[in-house]
């Protein structure tokens, strides 16, 4: 059961930390600080679907679930949960560099945003 549980817990926790990859620029807008969090996950989830990496996230929860009694699964997380759902033919390494690309743009578009209206700010502040 213990087993059973950790498995949900990274599950959900990996949810979170893709939402805060893919979402998170958002959130930065309205809280800048929270960059220096989110700019290295983003780099970091934009480099895993690049490389075509797995987040060692998914190996933790696939031994969980092994070790609760249950079966893994094959592939990454995105593979399993989310590409499985959305494109039942499976993870190609051109969705996966699609997904990377959206990530991508998305996060520099905030970020040049953020980084005009800090330079905006800054220019409206000196006489």
């Amino acid at each position: 059961m213990l087993f059973r549980w950790l498995a949900d817990f990274v599950l959900l926790l990996h949810l979170a930390f893709v939402a805060f990859v893919v979402l998170g620029g958002v959130l930065v807008l309205r809280r800048p600080r929270l960059a220096w969090v989110h700019l290295p996950a983003a780099v970091w989830g934009v480099l895993i679907e690049y490389a075509g990496w797995v987040c060692p996230l998914t190996p933790l929860e696939i031994l969980f679930r092994q070790r609760g009694g249950g079966a893994g699964y094959s592939g990454g997380f995105i593979e399993h949960y989310v590409t499985s759902t959305l494109y039942p033919e499976g993870l190609t390494r051109g969705v996966q560099i699609l997904l990377g690309t959206v990530v991508l743009l998305g996060n520099l578009s905030i970020y040049l945003s953020l980084l005009i209206r800090h330079r905006r700010a800054a220019r409206a502040r000196t006489p």
